[in-house]
C-alpha cells in the first residue's frame, strides 16, 4: 500500500513538473511576444485593421479667356450608416427626425427610411448604404441631420468622397482640354491641357485613417483627416467660348455637307499667338462627327498649294524674282524628270506675272520660278524653308505634336524631283498649326509667335504664373517682302482662287490649297483630297489668323477645291466674329452725379438717423443699406453672410465711437 501511494506521489510530482514546464514555456513565449516580437505583431494587427487611405485632391478648374468654365472637378459623395455606433438612447431619440430629414433630401417616404434604419440596427449592419452621388451641398446638409450631427462614432455617419471631372460646355474643344487618367494597367497618361499642366492642376492628395469594421468595409477613425488634400491651381486658357462655338459649328456644317472623313479649324490671335478656337472633328460609322484626334496639332501631311507662300517669300527675299516677273505656264503642263506638273485650269494661264500666278495658284509658274532660281543651289532654297521654321516642331506643351518634314539636299531621300515637287506642296509634310503659325507671321508684319493655349495659372485671385507671348522669330523676312506677300494674299480673295469668299463688308486675306493625298494609289482606289484655306482678317489690320483643313471630301460632287470646301468655313468665322459680336458701349463718366439718387439717399438718412451718437436698429434692413448707414455714423462694420440683417452685435441705443466695430449677421 505504501509503495502504491509512493508511485502515485511520483506521478503527481511528474505531472506537476510537466505543468510547471508548460507554464514556464507559456510565460517565456508571452514575454517574448510582449517585449521582443510585440512591435512586429502589433504592426501586423494594425496594418490589417487600420490603414491610411488617400483622399484625392480636387483638381483645379480650366477656364476660357472670357471666364467660362471648360473643365471642373465636382465632389461626389456616398453616404453610409454604421447602425451599431449610436447608443440606444441616441438612436431612439433621433430615428424619427432623421427619417423625416432623409425624406426631404432623398425623396423616399420617411416610413421607408425609418424601417430600413431599424432593420440595419437589428442586423448589426455597420455599412448600410443610404445614398450615392450626392453633391457637396447635399453632403453638408446631411451632416447636420439629427443623429448624424453627432459625428462618426456617436452618430454613425460614414462618408466616402470622390471627384468627377466635368466639361460644362460639353464636347467642344474636348481634345484640346484633354484628360489625365489612370489606365487599366495602372499607368497614368493623358492629352491636352489636362495632361500638359497636370503638375499645377492636380494639387496634393490628403490622407484619412480608417479602421476595418467588416469584410472589405472601412470606416474613418476620426472626423478629421490625417492630411487635408490641397486643391490644384486653376488654368486660364486662351480659348474664347464665343469664337470656339462659331468655329466648331462652321466646321461641322461643312464636314456634313461634303461627307468628309475629318477636319480641323484653328483661330489664333495675330499679335499674341493666343489660340482662341480649335476644333477637330472625325466621322463616326453612323455619319456623326465628334472629337477623336487633335488633327490640328498631331496630323502632319502634304499641304499642297498653301506651301506656295514659302516659295514666294524665298524668291522675293533672295531677289531671285519679283511679283512682277513674268513666266509662261506652257499651256498648263510642265515636265521635270518625267513627272508632269499640271495647272487646275486646262490650257494653263499663258504668260502672267508671278504675283498673279500666286493669286490663281498656278502650279506650273510657281514651280518653274522656284526651279529656275534654285536648281543649281537647292540648299539655298531648303535653307530658307528651314530658317522660316517649316522644318521644326513648335515645341507645344502637348503630347503628340506632328513632326514636319522637308527633304534635305544630300540626304538619301533627296532626288532630282524633290525641288520642283516641294514647290507646290508635295514631298513635304507639315501640321495645320505649323502652317498657321507661318502665315500668322506674315499677318504680324514678319514677327513669328508661338501658338499659346494657356495664358495664366491662378489660385483664386492670385496669379501663380503668367505666360507671355513667345517670339519664335522677330523678323521672318524683310519688311519689303512682307508687304508684297500681304498684297498678294489679299488679292487671292479679291480676284484669285478665293474670290468666292470676297465681301465688301469686311476684308480677308489668305491662300487656298488642294492636295491629292493618294497620288500613289492602287488601281481602283478612289481619289482622296485635302482641301484647305489659311489666312487672316481683316486684311488691312489683321487681328485673327485662321486655318481650315478638310480631309477626303466626297469627290462625287466634283467639288473638292480648298476655296469651295474649306473657304466657306473661314468666311463664316470671320463674318460671325465681326458682324455678330456684341456691341460694347463705353461708359464715359463714372463720376457723373445722379440728382434723383442723391435725393433718395438723403431722404433715407433723414428717416433712419434720429440720433447720430447711438447705434440704430438695422434688423431687417438689406445688408448693403445697413453697412452704408452704420459707416456713415462712423462705426466700423463687418458683415457675415448675405441678405438682410438677422442680428447685430451692438444693440440699438448703445453709444458709437470711432473704434466701435459692429458685426452684422445676414441671412
Amino acid at each position: 500500500m505504501a509503495v502504491e501511494e509512493k508511485n502515485i506521489s511520483y506521478r503527481i510530482y511528474l505531472i506537476a513538473f510537466v505543468i510547471f514546464l508548460m507554464a514556464a514555456g507559456i510565460i517565456v513565449k508571452l514575454t517574448n511576444i510582449q517585449w521582443v516580437e510585440g512591435d512586429y505583431y502589433r504592426k501586423i494587427a494594425k496594418d490589417r485593421t487600420v490603414q491610411n487611405f488617400v483622399i484625392p485632391a480636387n483638381k483645379g478648374n480650366i477656364y476660357s479667356s472670357d471666364g467660362s468654365l471648360l473643365a471642373t472637378s465636382i465632389p461626389n459623395y456616398t453616404i453610409r450608416f454604421d447602425a451599431i455606433a449610436p447608443t440606444a438612447e441616441n438612436f431612439e431619440k433621433n430615428i424619427k427626425p432623421l427619417s423625416d430629414s432623409l425624406e426631404i433630401l432623398l425623396g423616399k417616404p420617411s416610413a421607408y427610411y425609418h424601417s430600413q434604419l431599424r432593420k440595419a440596427r437589428s442586423s448589426k449592419n455597420r455599412y448600410y448604404l443610404l445614398a450615392r452621388g450626392l453633391s457637396y451641398t447635399d453632403y453638408m446638409r446631411i451632416k447636420k441631420f439629427p443623429l448624424f450631427s453627432l459625428g462618426t462614432y456617436k452618430g454613425g455617419l460614414i462618408t466616402e468622397q470622390k471627384t468627377v471631372r466635368e466639361h460644362p460646355i460639353g464636347k467642344i474643344a474636348e481634345r484640346t482640354i484633354g484628360y489625365d487618367r489612370i489606365r487599366h494597367d495602372g499607368k497614368r497618361d493623358g492629352k491636352g491641357i489636362e495632361w500638359a499642366f497636370r503638375e499645377y492642376l492636380n494639387g496634393k492628395d490628403g490622407k484619412v485613417l480608417k479602421q476595418k469594421i467588416a469584410k472589405g468595409q472601412w470606416k474613418p477613425i476620426r472626423d478629421i483627416n490625417e492630411v487635408d488634400p490641397q486643391d490644384g491651381y486653376d488654368i486660364v486658357s486662351t480659348i474664347d467660348v464665343y469664337v470656339q462655338d462659331i468655329a466648331h459649328h462652321a466646321l461641322l456644317k461643312q464636314l456634313e455637307l461634303f461627307e468628309a472623313d475629318h477636319g480641323c479649324v484653328v483661330v489664333m490671335e495675330t499679335a499674341t499667338g493666343h489660340v482662341k478656337a480649335i476644333s477637330n472633328l472625325g466621322r463616326a460609322k453612323d455619319g456623326s462627327y465628334y472629337e477623336t484626334t487633335n488633327y490640328a496639332i498631331a496630323e502632319s501631311h502634304e499641304p499642297g498649294s498653301t506651301y506656295k507662300l514659302a516659295d514666294l517669300m524665298s524668291l522675293l527675299d533672295d531677289k531671285k524674282a519679283d511679283t512682277s516677273s513674268v513666266y509662261d505656264s506652257e499651256k498648263g503642263i510642265i515636265t521635270y524628270f518625267g513627272k508632269k506638273v499640271r495647272d487646275s485650269k486646262e490650257g494653263g494661264y499663258g504668260k502672267i506675272s508671278l504675283g498673279r500666278a500666286f493669286e490663281l495658284s498656278s502650279n506650273t509658274i510657281v514651280v518653274r520660278a522656284v526651279y529656275e532660281a534654285y536648281k543649281d543651289n537647292p540648299k539655298q532654297f531648303v535653307g530658307n524653308l528651314n530658317k522660316y521654321g517649316l522644318n521644326s516642331k513648335l515645341g507645344l506643351p502637348f503630347q503628340g505634336e506632328g513632326a514636319p518634314y522637308i527633304p534635305q539636299p544630300g540626304d538619301k531621300n533627296w532626288s532630282a524631283i524633290a525641288l520642283p515637287w516641294m514647290a507646290f506642296g508635295y514631298g513635304v509634310s507639315i501640321t495645320p498649326l505649323q502652317t498657321l503659325t507661318y502665315y500668322n507671321a506674315v499677318a504680324n508684319n514678319g514677327k513669328m509667335v508661338k501658338p499659346q493655349f494657356v495664358s495664366e495659372i491662378r489660385e483664386w485671385n492670385r496669379t501663380i504664373k503668367k505666360f507671355d507671348t513667345e517670339v519664335i522669330n522677330p523678323q521672318i523676312c524683310s519688311p519689303e517682302t512682307v508687304a508684297k506677300l500681304q498684297d498678294v494674299l489679299a488679292n487671292v480673295v479679291k480676284r484669285g482662287t478665293g474670290m468666292k469668299l470676297y465681301s465688301k463688308d469686311f476684308s480677308m486675306a489668305g491662300k487656298t490649297g488642294t492636295a491629292q493625298a493618294n497620288y500613289n494609289r492602287k488601281d481602283g482606289e478612289s481619289l482622296h483630297y485635302i482641301s484647305s484655306f489659311v489666312g487672316y482678317f481683316p486684311a488691312d489690320a489683321p487681328k485673327y489668323s485662321c486655318i481650315v483643313v478638310v480631309h477626303e471630301p466626297n469627290t462625287s460632287r466634283n467639288n473638292y477645291y480648298g476655296a469651295d470646301v474649306a473657304g466657306p468655313v473661314f468666311k463664316r468665322i470671320a463674318q460671325k466674329i465681326f458682324t455678330d459680336a456684341p456691341s460694347m458701349n463705353e461708359i464715359k463718366d463714372l463720376n457723373l452725379k445722379n440728382i434723383k439718387q442723391e435725393g433718395n439717399y438723403n431722404k433715407f438718412l433723414a428717416q433712419n438717423i434720429e440720433n447720430i451718437d447711438v447705434v440704430p436698429n438695422v434688423k431687417g434692413m438689406a445688408g448693403m443699406d445697413a453697412v452704408a448707414l452704420l459707416e456713415t455714423l462712423g462705426a466700423k462694420v463687418r458683415a457675415i453672410g448675405v441678405g438682410k440683417v438677422r442680428k447685430q452685435s451692438l444693440q440699438p441705443g448703445q453709444p458709437i465711437d470711432e473704434n466701435t466695430t459692429i458685426i452684422l449677421e445676414l441671412s
